[in-house]
């Protein structure tokens, strides 16, 4: 399995409740295919440098899991055919980077 990074743009209209359910889709059809999920997180609405789709807001949503390629392929048709998506963008990440983001000032975890 490797580790992907999914960050997914929705309509700044839509309710938290139907962002959350949409996402909460996205996950279960990954975990379904195998994926394990990593964070997952909800940034907001945030507006954009320029129009998208005839909009100026977005609700982004940022998370990470460990799938097999085909899993992912499906999850991307899938949220291009959503029409409550504006944009979406898969990316594979390096294993170091995998896992929950750091915290400036935090602590390292030590090593066993």
């Amino acid at each position: 399995m490797r580790p992907y990074e999914v960050m997914v743009i929705f309509d700044a209209e839509l309710e938290e409740e139907e962002v959350r359910a949409s996402v909460d889709r996205a996950t279960q059809l990954i975990q379904s295919k195998g994926a394990e999920l990593g964070y997952v997180d909800f940034w907001g609405k945030r507006r954009f440098a320029y129009r998208l789709k005839h909009r100026w807001e977005g609700y982004y949503v940022v998370f990470q899991a460990k799938a097999e390629p085909a899993a992912m392929d499906e999850l991307n048709r899938t949220l291009s055919l959503a029409d409550e998506v504006l944009r979406h963008k898969v990316l594979r990440i390096p294993e170091a980077v995998y896992g929950p983001p750091k915290t400036a000032g935090a602590p390292e975890p030590a090593e066993a």
